[in-house]
């Protein structure tokens, strides 16, 4: 089934599938069972954060999986109060105790804290976690194009990923035009939003039934076709496996435009504008 989900290659080289699995909230052993499961069903990207306090969850459904550790790619993420570089060193230090891992494939700074305006730092020791062999690939999550375009003026370094949320109500389509021009690879939070917003929409729906498809299936397309990974989270099996066999039918470029339409600009879902969000 892995081999089924395509990949994309980031501004450093490493091979991300386009969909992978979003943990939040997957702990304890019923999470080690949903993420077992997604590896199972051929998912093969783990999305998790330190401030989801479930590496460890992460970590043990990755050693009791079928699935070569090298076959994985692993994400996570550092949090908003260990961004001066001596805290975020060992909260990356941490982060890999924590699900008893020698590396992380992906690991992102979670918001930039813009008011704390420590965030630079943070970045220096994600540089070098990488260049200890700690990490493979370093990106960012929450961050406007003004807070990317300074960590590449200061350290010389651009982001590989910046994971953003996005959805059919938020499409954030200057912020992805942006990341296109600049090759840094859009990533979705959040990617269905809320379910119950979506499955009776007037707009999804009949392209999911022409389709034959699910509302949360098109959403994911959509995603794909927006040249973005999505890491949608589900306990359910059967849901697990519905979200990844997105690869077998194409919306139409008058289907994507109607999508299009449904966007905001105050279609974020909790208020959390980077310019302004705290995150500890």
């Amino acid at each position: 089934m892995s081999k089924a989900i395509p990949e994309v290659t980031l501004n450093d080289g490493l091979t991300v599938p386009v969909i992978g699995l979003g943990t939040y909230k997957l702990k304890g052993a019923a999470g080690v069972r949903s993420i077992t499961s997604a590896i199972d069903h051929g998912y093969r990207l783990l999305d998790s954060a330190y401030n989801y306090e479930n590496e460890g969850t992460v970590g043990e459904a990755i050693r009791r999986s079928s699935v070569r550790r090298e076959e994985l790619l692993i994400a996570s993420k550092l949090p908003g109060r260990y961004h001066t570089y001596d805290l975020a060193v060992e909260a990356i230090q941490e982060s890999l105790y924590r699900a008893n891992l020698d590396y992380y494939d992906l690991y992102l700074i979670h918001w930039p804290n813009p008011k704390q305006d420590v965030y630079v730092e943070a970045w220096q020791a994600l540089i070098d976690a990488k260049k200890w062999g700690l990490v493979r690939s370093i990106g960012v999550s929450n961050f406007l194009p003004e807070h990317i375009e300074r960590l590449e003026r200061e350290t010389g370094v651009k982001p590989s990923v910046n994971q953003i949320e996005l959805h059919p109500f938020f499409n954030q389509e200057e912020q992805r035009k942006w990341h296109q021009e600049n090759n840094v690879q859009t990533q979705s939070w959040s990617p269905l939003a809320r379910v119950k917003n979506v499955l009776d929409n007037d707009i999804l729906t009949p392209i999911a039934a022409r389709h034959n498809k699910s509302v949360s299936q098109v959403i994911l397309r959509w995603h794909y076709q927006l040249g973005s990974i999505s890491i949608p989270r589900s306990t359910s099996s059967e849901r697990q496996l519905e979200n990844i066999s997105i690869f077998d039918f194409s919306l139409t470029d008058d289907e994507m435009n109607k999508i299009a339409t449904l966007s905001r600009i105050d279609g974020r879902q909790k208020n959390q504008d980077p310019a302004e969000y705290e995150e500890f």
